[in-house]
This record gives structure tokens, sequence and C-alpha cells, in this order.
């Protein structure tokens, strides 16, 4: 039955004080963190790191030395500003020629309840971008078939679980192959499309959280060895690291209703970015953080927030070694190139996951093959009405 305007209207407006309590406590918090933002960012890092070295976790530690008059509000001006579109144009030419920028995205067929016994499909794409005067480029993605005997039936809540793991495990390697046959690359950038902090992990089991944190860790190992940098892209983050540290640092009340991009990006402009600190995040209350699981590169993920587009600030997450051997400030000019040719996101995370993506109709094709094959082969996999019938329908 179609949805009733008018019924929706009417409970919207019965729960108009609702709405309007809830932002005005909201924007209450805000003025007291920002308060605190411009008082702490007054300090110099060094006070600051001396102020934080009672707190185990503090959320994060600052990394970049900066004199405060040059970060008011940790605010760092990118200076970059065009009369036209085709003049900022001109400068990505200048900064991403010859520059290869990778990445890689994708998408997945998980077990239906239709089908038995359960199998599902995996594919991953990749985009490599050499910015070559003559427009060449690799587009290609990799399936993976899990079969009964890759799933872990005795486990079926964790079908799902089992396919997303299988997935983000790929992506990895093809992204360390990538690194393997780029050693040394002054001129390659990986975007990693996500966190390189698995926190999203820390509400599974423990066997979950070590696989992520053994994946992400082999990344990290992988871009300090061929010296290939890796940035995570967080497009809508909401961490609260900086948050947490200043409530370290200030008496500030416990809120889960700010985050870290809607308290700095109030006055940033396309381009302007923070400065960079080290991720210390901990856990929940329930568990230790996901960074307790990645041995020697726990302390090792830096991160900034940028602005990219007309929305709150990006969340940049990339591995320390980028930073302290001098390649920042180059690598942070490609994000700001690839963001300028994607119209507010950088072009190549776009591009891999539309090579990577499965449509509906993918979906359809794939449980027709199998069917057909298995009939064929004389394989015992069997439909539901209800899934031939749709079949048919369609």
């Amino acid at each position: 039955m179609p949805l009733k305007p008018s019924e929706l209207l009417q409970a919207l407006g019965q729960s108009q004080a609702e709405f309007t309590d809830f932002s005005s406590n909201a924007s209450e918090i805000y003025r007291d963190y920002r308060r605190a933002l411009k008082k702490v960012s007054a300090q110099t890092d060094t006070d600051i790191t001396n102020l934080l070295t009672d707190y185990e976790h503090p959320g994060a530690r600052p990394l970049e030395p900066l004199p405060p008059s040059e970060s008011k509000n940790w605010l760092i001006r990118s200076k970059l500003k065009w009369a036209n579109r085709e003049r900022s144009l001109q400068w990505v030419r200048d900064v991403l020629t010859g520059v290869t920028t990778f990445a890689v995205d994708g998408s997945q067929i998980f077990p239906s309840k239709d089908v038995s016994p359960p199998i599902a499909l995996v594919q991953i794409g990749w985009f490599a971008n050499p910015h070559s005067e003559t427009g060449e480029y690799q587009k290609d993605n990799r399936l993976a078939l899990m079969t009964p005997a890759q799933l872990d039936l005795e486990n079926e809540r964790t079908l799902n679980r089992q396919v997303s793991m299988r997935r983000f495990q790929m992506e990895v390697e093809r992204i360390i192959e990538f690194m393997e046959s780029h050693p040394s690359c002054d001129d390659c950038l990986v975007f990693f499309d996500g966190s390189l902090v698995a926190t999203f992990a820390e509400a599974s089991d423990f066997e979950c959280k070590l696989f992520y944190a053994k994946q992400i860790v082999a990344l990290l190992r992988a871009s300090e060895k061929y010296k290939v940098p890796v940035v995570g892209y967080i497009d809508t983050s909401q961490a609260c690291d900086i948050v947490q540290m200043l409530r370290c640092l200030e008496v500030l009340p416990e809120t889960t209703l700010l985050n870290d991009a809607q308290l700095l990006g109030n006055e940033m402009n396309w381009g302007d970015r923070t400065p960079v600190f080290i991720c210390d995040r901990t856990g929940d209350a329930r568990s230790q953080g996901i960074l307790s699981l990645y041995e020697e590169q726990a302390d090792a993920i830096a991160f900034l927030y940028m602005k990219t587009n007309g929305n709150a600030p990006v969340r940049l997450e990339f591995p320390r070694w980028i930073y302290d051997e001098g390649h920042f400030e180059r690598i942070l000019n490609y994000v700001r190139g690839e963001v300028i040719i994607g119209g507010g996101y950088p072009y190549t995370i776009e591009t891999a996951d539309q090579v990577a993506v499965l449509q509906s109709g993918d979906r359809n094709l794939f449980y027709r093959l199998v069917q057909d094959w298995s009939e064929q082969a004389s394989v015992n996999i069997s439909f539901s009405r209800k899934m031939v019938s749709k079949q048919l329908r369609r």
C-alpha cells in the first residue's frame, strides 16, 4: 500500500518540538567545543602533546608542528583559487600529468535463501590512470565464486559477512599487487575507499576484528616497504578523534551529537585543511579498539580533514611515513587534482566503483547461468519456485 502523505505530515508536525529540542542541544554543544577548539589551537603542538601524556588513548595526537598564529582553529588555507574551471583544470594538468592514480572497489551477490546449497559471487574492479598525454588508462575486474566449500555453512547467520570479508581481502590483495609492481614510485597514488582504521569491525567477534586488522596491516606494510603512498578517503566521516582529544584537554561534556567534520568544517573553503594528527583511538566500553590489533602499525596512521566539496570536510588517512619522508604536500595536491576532475569526489575511486559494481541485471544473469550450468553438468543446485517465477516474469 502506498505511503499516505497526509499521515506522514501529521506525524512530523506532532514531533516538531522533539526536533527543535534536539537542534538546540546540538547547537549548545557545538558552541562549547568551538570555544575549546579556539583555546587549544592557540597552543603549540609540543604543549598539547605534553598535556596528553597522562591519557593512554586521547583520540588524536598532534603530528604536524605549526605556530599557533598560522593555524587559527586548526585551519590551514590552501590559497588555491582560480578565475574559472579551465584555469583549475590547467592546474590539475600541471600537478597530475605523468602521475598514476589507482583505486579498487568491489561488489558482491550474497547467498540467497532461494538457492540451495548457498552460492555467492564477489567481483572487484580497478582503475589505473597514468594521466598521460595520450589519455591511456587501465580498467579491469576479477571475480571469485564462493561455493559451499568456501562458505562456512555451520554459521548461516554469518554468510553475508563471510562474503564481505572475501571482497575486502580481494580489494587489499589487488592494491598490494599494484604496489609490488610500482616500487619506489614517486609519481603514484593509491586511493583506498574508506578508513584505514577499521572501527566498523569492533562490533564483531574477535576473529572478524583480527581478520580486518591483518588486512589493513598488510596494506600499510606494503605501502611502507614499496614506498607507494596510499590515502584512505572517507567522504562522510563520523569519526570523533579530535572531539575526544579536546575533551581530554578541556572540561567538556561527553556527546554523541558532534563529530570532527562538523566541528572543523565551518570556516573551511575548498582545498583548506587541518594540521596532521596521529590517530590514537580507543574502543568502546565493551572492547579494545581495533588499533590494538595493528601491531607496529598501531601508531602509524596519520589523518587530517580537508574541504573538497560543498559538504562537510572529508577525512584523509595515510601511513605516517608519507608525512615523515616529506611527500605530504605533493600527495595532498594529487588528491585535490583528482577531486577537481571528479567534480567533488576523486575520479579514480568513482571510476573503480563503476567497473566493479554488480547491477540487478547482473544478479539475474548470475543465477540464470548457474541454473543452466547446474542442469547441463547434472549438479544438484535447487532454485525456489519463487525465484524461477521471477526469472520467467523478467
